[in-house]
């Protein structure tokens, strides 16, 4: 085989035993900046696709004669056309690599940085300001998380670090599941009311698309948190903004927006109670690792003949 990683911006694959593995089967390139024309692709028959890093449209794969298969690193393929890829015998094989630590790390981060106001401080102080805000801590509040799979039960895992007490919702969540996870199963209308801090963990789906309008926001305490390390659509943006710039919760730790890269002068970017990121829950080095090491897996395996996991235009 021949074989593109695509988009690695962080020069983070080089040095991983996945492309150490592949290099002993293939010829591997290591594409560190967007490959540009799609001509630059010609002639390899498998593509590592970083996260959701390259949009595959039918007219890319028209112009994609020699891929047979993308490995797709990740949980998710909103960025592909299954349905092209398999008008075109393209197969779409999940190279997922678990799930990610730094998605859970990153949701108790910012809800840290916005809850003692870090990044504000820290600018003040910059700025030759010496102010000290009250402001609240995780200990002892009420955490609800919207979607308990392994992200949030890892979110509920750090969070009994801070003696926290931990509601959970989810479409398809039981009783017993909750309980095995050490957390309480509500009613996503319920754990809204309760809790201090909503963590988003949810996948992003038809039934989860606005999942938090303006009625379920406007369920949430004044003195409530917003996180959302998931998906930005899964918070209906607009009326984010207005509950918000009302103060009608208390702020948001956000990583993740119906639009990315955030348009600049967008409205989140001029709010004093927001605290924003650039999407940097999954890239870690860990991930990095894990996600060369499931595509080595599936790519060796398909070179093989074996069965490999795949997306289908039903996922």
């Amino acid at each position: 085989m021949r074989i593109a990683i695509l988009d690695d911006i962080h020069r983070a694959y080089e040095g991983t035993a996945g492309v150490r593995r592949l290099r002993e089967r293939a010829d591997v390139r290591i594409f560190t900046a967007p490959f540009g024309d799609p001509s630059a692709l010609a002639g390899f028959d498998a593509l590592v696709a970083n996260r959701e890093r390259t949009t595959f449209t039918r007219e890319l794969f028209a112009r994609l004669p020699d891929l047979r298969i993308i490995a797709q690193t990740g949980n998710h393929a909103y960025h592909i056309d299954l349905a092209a890829a398999a008008a075109r015998g393209v197969i779409v094989a999940k190279a997922t690599g678990g799930f990610s630590y730094g998605a859970a790390e990153l949701a108790i981060g910012l809800a840290i940085a916005v809850m003692r106001r870090i990044p504000a401080t820290d600018r003040a102080v910059k700025g030759g300001t010496w102010h000290t805000p009250l402001t609240s801590i995780l200990h002892h509040k009420t955490l609800g998380i919207v979607g308990l799979g392994h992200v949030g039960r890892q979110v509920a895992t750090i969070a009994k670090a801070f003696e926290m007490r931990v509601l959970a919702w989810g479409p398809r969540l039981t009783d017993e599941a909750a309980i095995a996870a050490g957390v309480e199963r509500r009613d996503l209308d319920d754990l809204l009311r309760e809790s201090d801090v909503v963590s988003i963990h949810a996948t992003l789906a038809a039934e989860s698309r606005g999942l938090l309008d303006a009625r379920r926001l406007a369920l949430m305490k004044p003195t409530a948190y917003l996180i959302n390390t998931a998906r930005g659509p899964i918070v209906d943006e607009a009326a984010l903004v207005a509950t918000l710039r009302d103060k009608r919760i208390a702020g948001a730790g956000l990583d993740v927006f119906d639009q990315e890269p955030l348009p600049a002068g967008h409205p989140l970017t001029t709010l004093d109670n927001v605290v924003l990121t650039p999407h940097i829950g999954w890239p870690t080095d860990e991930a990095y690792e894990r996600f060369a090491d499931s595509a080595a897996d599936v790519l060796i395996a398909y070179a093989d003949g074996r069965d490999i996991p795949r997306f289908s235009v039903r996922n």
